[in-house]
């Protein structure tokens, strides 16, 4: 029996889904890298495998938590939704969906966790942080490609 510091029976699947969308996240960055052509494709192929490797960092750092919490994390990613248009500005505008599904999934963990863990708390705050962060990041290199 594990010695909970806080009833897991809510946060444990914000865990998982946590884990499942960043799991996801490193698919759906992966293919973004590979697939981007043109005159930015060098640094844009870069932030995205950067994205790639932060998705996998989160993923295991959402499996560590809910494995520590006594639960047990699925097999496999989230959904990933792709319109198969590869532009620049659909590869960022979808980036940017992805995004704030996590963005609303560590939000969902931060409310659950208020005033029952400190930890938790914390780093679901990092983690919108992060999220919020990259919204803004993509919302900038978006900029250049929806001027009219």
């Amino acid at each position: 029996m594990v010695d909970a510091i806080i009833n897991t029976e809510h946060i444990n699947p914000v865990l998982n889904e946590i884990m499942l969308a960043e799991l996801a996240g490193v698919v759906r960055y992966t293919h973004y890298s590979l697939v981007i052509t043109g005159p930015n494709r060098l640094p844009l192929v870069a932030f995205m495998q950067e994205q790639a490797d932060e998705s996998l960092l989160h993923a295991r750092q959402a499996g560590e938590i809910l494995t520590g919490l006594g639960g047990h994390p699925e097999q496999g990613i989230g959904p990933i939704e792709e319109s198969h248009d590869h532009s620049i500005e659909a590869i960022l505008s979808e980036s940017i969906q992805h995004e704030r599904h996590a963005l609303d999934l560590y939000r969902q963990l931060l409310v659950l966790s208020e005033n029952n863990s400190v930890y938790l708390e914390e780093f679901a705050r990092s983690q919108i942080g992060q999220e919020e962060l990259h919204v803004i990041e993509m919302n900038k290199l978006l900029r250049d490609y929806t001027i009219v």
